[in-house]
């Protein structure tokens, strides 16, 4: 019953303001014509212009011809062309055909309008300027607030970055990449991994470590408060991991991402880069590009898809995200995934002699964490004219592979490995990606081959430096399936397990507050 009272109530308001809308238009149209009149009573003698005379018609046609075309170009509707940036451009169209409108009907009907030309051009040199007075203040009364805004605005060094899941995959590799250029790094994580990944940059001057989760509001306002750039790594990341809980996965992965982003808008953040994924694609023929059709068959495909669309819906002139669609990650990083492809099969095939790809027809495209970490570093860099609301697909053309050709690969670099293809998994995924737009724009190159890749895991698991390359900790699925409630805890429940950490010894020294998931 109260939905449909507060609907009737929004009827009824809407059908007000459009009464009003229109009264106020008929009341410009009549100031116009009146001073159209009287500057041709004034005039009309010394300019020798004729004089004509008039009807009541005269007063009456202009509105009952203007206003249904002023109708019908959405002045009380709101169309989305008249609300669009070429606002001006409709108004001004409008106008001009009514009053084009007016002159044919004073031309062939003069009986029954019978007004001067001079009298018709007069209102409308009146009319125009007013109505776009009328519908434009608002543009520039936000304008001037926006302005002043900008002086009082209190400076923000613009190497000042928060990185969200900065402990994470792709995280543990862009941190050193961000010291070692002298930003300082204000880095929001649970560590649920713990703080083995970026152990090397702990007691780094320009590093601030925060212990905090994401989707709790307050945690957010202390963690971007300051900053002049946001980094939005963190989520649950993967399709099985995603699966098993889907509720938990939507709430941190989508909602949580606009209240990041609603709130790094609300404290004037410069930058914000949301690390989305290739995987939108999801099963398309062809080569895909920034603009391609998008086609998700997983639930994680899916919240960043709908994660895109609720970032970008909130961009104006103030707040320009800039989209990066990642392809699937390889190698080792600070916290290093083997629940990614090239990295499993690879330590398949060096410690069981043996690689099995599940349909080994479909393409992907692949990126070295480390590569991944420098599209990030590189966005944060360009000139912002290059990256704001714009999206880009990262990684390199020639590490687009089908699965069989990964394998096949891998089985080179690995001597002995029996390279067994199977029927896909239920994995229905296929998309070969273009890359043209981030390699032209923001010149980005990979430097790392899959090849090297390769390699690297090869070596980190015979040196024994990944001991078990089947540990829950090294799986985002394994870890969250083997600690199910672990992102259901209450604020309360993580602050008194982390200050027992703390009293026997652990890492107590971080701000104490809730918990992130990390990223890709």
């Amino acid at each position: 019953m109260n939905r449909i009272s507060n609907y009737n109530l929004n009827l009824y308001q809407q059908r007000i303001n459009f009464t009003i809308r229109m009264f106020a238009d008929f009341l410009i149209l009549e100031f116009s014509l009146f001073i159209g009149v009287f500057l041709y009573s004034i005039f009309h003698e010394s300019l020798g212009i004729p004089r004509v005379p008039y009807s009541p018609a005269t007063f009456l046609l202009p509105p009952i011809v203007c206003l249904p075309i002023f109708y019908l170009y959405g002045f009380y509707t709101y169309g989305r062309y008249y609300r669009g940036k070429h606002k001006a451009i409709v108004i001004s169209q409008a106008v001009s055909i009514g009053f084009l409108t007016l002159s044919s009907l004073a031309f062939f009907f003069p009986q029954l309008f019978s007004i001067s030309p001079f009298v018709l051009i007069m209102t409308f040199a009146v009319n125009l300027p007013t109505m776009l007075a009328a519908r434009l203040w608002s543009f520039v009364w936000r304008w001037l607030a926006n302005q002043e805004h900008a002086a009082q605005k209190p400076f923000r060094d613009p190497k000042h970055v928060l990185v969200i899941g900065g402990a994470g995959y792709i995280g543990s590799a862009l941190l050193g990449k961000l010291l070692k250029h002298n930003y300082k790094v204000r880095l929001l994580d649970l560590f649920l991994f713990g703080e083995e990944p970026i152990q090397e940059f702990l007691g780094h001057p320009n590093l601030e470590i925060l212990r905090g989760d994401f989707r709790q509001v307050g945690q957010l306002v202390e963690a971007i408060r300051g900053v002049s750039s946001v980094v939005h790594l963190g989520g649950i990341v993967g399709d099985p991991a995603c699966a098993l809980d889907e509720e938990l996965t939507v709430e941190v992965n989508l909602t949580a991402t606009r209240t990041i982003a609603e709130i790094a808008k609300g404290y004037g953040v410069d930058r914000f880069i949301f690390v989305s994924s290739c995987s939108v694609y999801g099963a398309c023929d062809g080569l895909l590009d920034e603009n391609s059709r998008l086609n998700p068959v997983s639930l994680y495909a899916k919240s960043k898809i709908a994660s895109e669309f609720v970032i970008r819906q909130l961009s104006d002139s103030t707040f320009t995200p800039t989209i990066l669609r990642f392809s699937t990650i390889f190698g080792l990083s600070g916290r290093t995934r083997f629940d990614l492809v090239i990295n499993l099969m690879t330590a398949n095939a060096v410690v069981e002699n043996r690689v099995r790809v599940f349909g080994g027809d479909q393409w992907r495209p692949f990126l070295h964490v480390d590569d991944a970490a420098e599209s990030v570093f590189l966005a944060l860099q360009s000139p912002k004219s290059l990256v704001a609301n714009q999206v880009f697909n990262v990684g390199d053309s020639s590490a687009n592979k089908t699965l069989q050709q990964a394998g096949e690969l891998i089985q080179s670099i690995v001597p002995g490995t029996e390279l067994i293809l199977l029927d896909a998994d239920g994995d229905r995924r296929n998309y070969r990606v273009d890359f043209t737009k981030i390699n032209t724009v923001l010149n980005f190159k990979a430097n790392w081959t899959l090849e090297a890749g390769i390699n690297q895991v090869v070596e980190a698991i015979k040196s024994g430096r990944v001991a078990d390359y089947r540990d829950p900790k090294y799986s985002n699925f394994l870890f969250f399936k083997s600690e199910p409630d672990i992102m259901k805890k209450n604020e309360y429940q993580w602050t008194v397990d982390l200050l027992q950490e703390a009293k026997f010894g652990a890492s107590g020294k971080h701000l104490v507050l809730a918990k992130v998931a990390s990223d890709d």
